[in-house]
């Protein structure tokens, strides 16, 4: 059995991480972090074992040898310093997305790991999706040649996040960009297996946030405490030459909407997730088009199109711990995400491009 620690007990934990672990029978939930410890207390009842713990203070839970894994689902200015404790007191961490706040503290992330000898990995669930894994064999085959443009979305209409720290920029580090900017850039940069940039430049935006009694899916915000960007653009070059757009916003004035979502260019074929997923390409002489089909269908009131994302980045995880695997999301990789993200919001604020040094990476 793989011992588990979850350390926060709020959204995520609650809506991917531990309704996911409970499924695995070779995992035990055996304590609970969180600083309400009724939160803790009621993810205990719902997924612990009959022996498990609660706690309020993570650094008594990473005292427990017992404990195999850390989860790490806390506010983002917490990631780094607490999977860096995670790992030097002999845990394999599993930490939610973003990796970290700041390009320096997930660069501190993956020198724990290399330290400590201790796996880590982030929580990039969107990899896990049928139509993720296809495109990416369509890309590791080779079936688009080079691919030298992407667009990396995730653009919302009005669903801004009204719960939790969300709006509070000291905690998150940022809005859409770090949010949910984040699984579309990491898709986009796995799919490509391209994680050298060379230039960034980026703008944020604080446009709609200040609009009092909004149309929201999560009801109306409030705009004196929206404190991050509504909507966020970069435009990535990589070291290669390629070229990246991200697109990125809990509340834009356009139907063109969706997230977690890439778009690719390559020379001999491209792809996208805009409306299904879709592969584009020419043979003698003509253009074509295929739309990829994952539902099995042909019985009424049954669709067999896969299992939960969630549940296979956990199954995924636990299989690189026990079998000493190298997990699917390489904390360098995350790290790339980390960097760029934080580059966009540099050349924001600076008005300047971000360059990077080859050699620096």
């Amino acid at each position: 059995m793989v011992k588990i620690g979850i350390i926060g007990c709020g959204g995520i934990a609650n809506g991917k991480h531990m309704p996911a672990l409970i499924q695995i029978p070779e995992v035990e939930l055996i304590a609970f972090c969180d600083i309400n410890v009724e939160r803790a207390e009621k993810a205990k009842a719902k997924y612990g074992s009959a022996d498990a713990k609660v706690y309020t203070d993570h650094r008594e839970m990473l005292a427990d040898a017992g404990i195999d894994i850390i989860h790490v689902c806390t506010p983002n200015i917490s990631h780094a310093s607490i999977s860096i404790a995670a790992m030097e007191a002999g845990k394999h961490v599993m930490c939610e997305k973003p990796m970290a706040k700041t390009s320096a503290e997930a660069q501190a992330m993956v020198d724990a790991a290399r330290r400590t000898g201790k796996k880590l990995t982030i929580g990039y669930q969107n990899r896990f999706r049928k139509d993720s894994h296809y495109l990416h064999q369509v890309c590791e085959n080779g079936d688009l040649g080079e691919i030298y443009y992407a667009k990396a979305k995730a653009i919302r209409r009005r669903a801004v996040p009204t719960w939790g720290v969300f709006l509070d920029e000291e905690a998150q580090g940022g809005g859409p960009l770090i949010d949910i900017g984040t699984h579309a850039l990491d898709l986009t940069l796995w799919m490509m297996n391209n994680y050298q940039p060379k230039c960034i430049v980026g703008n944020t935006y604080h446009k709609l946030a200040s609009t009092r009694d909004a149309a929201n899916a999560w009801g109306p915000w409030d705009p004196e405490k929206f404190t991050v960007e509504d909507s966020a653009f970069g435009f990535i070059t990589m070291q290669d030459g390629a070229t990246i757009m991200l697109e990125s916003s809990w509340a834009l004035n356009t139907l063109d909407v969706g997230e977690a979502r890439t778009a690719l260019c390559g020379t001999k074929g491209g792809a996208d997730m805009n409306n299904g997923l879709r592969i584009n390409g020419e043979t003698y002489g003509a253009t074509w088009e295929k739309e990829v089909q994952f539902a099995v269908g042909g019985v009424d009131f049954y669709d067999a199109t896969g299992d939960d994302p969630a549940l296979l980045e956990a199954q995924s995880w636990i299989d690189a711990v026990i079998n000493d695997k190298t997990p699917v999301v390489k904390p360098e990789e995350a790290l790339v995400v980390t960097q760029i993200l934080e580059a966009i919001y540099s050349s924001a604020k600076t008005g300047q491009p971000v360059y990077f040094d080859r050699e620096e990476q």
